[in-house]
């Protein structure tokens, strides 16, 4: 079982910054990637950005050269460093841990981009 707790959602203007992060616990030893994902209303779940236990990186083509995945290991944390936002960038954003057998999610941080 992995608990994953996001943070650091909240209101910014178009061109301003975020950083979000995904605290994990529990049985985190066998996660094979971490991914951010994001839903706007109305539309379908879509991943942002990965980051692989190897340390590899991947982002979707709208946010790359904007944002950047990175972890702390020794904090157990995940972060999206989110720049030059935009409001199509406005959504649920949701932490994901891959494992050989099940996929977590946490429960979600709003972020609301103003034109």
């Amino acid at each position: 079982q992995v608990r994953l707790v996001e943070s650091g959602g909240g209101l910014v203007q178009a061109g301003g910054s975020l950083r979000l992060s995904c605290v994990a616990t529990g049985s985190i030893v066998d996660v094979v990637a971490m991914n951010w994902d994001r839903q706007a209303l109305g539309k379908q779940r879509e991943l942002v950005a990965t980051i692989t236990s190897g340390g590899s990186t991947n982002y979707a083509g709208s946010v790359k050269g904007r944002f950047t995945i990175s972890r702390d290991n020794a904090k157990n944390t995940v972060y999206l460093h989110m720049n030059s936002l935009k409001p199509e960038d406005t959504a649920v954003y949701y932490c994901n841990a891959l494992k050989p057998r099940y996929n977590y999610w946490g429960q979600g941080t709003q972020v609301t981009v103003s034109a």
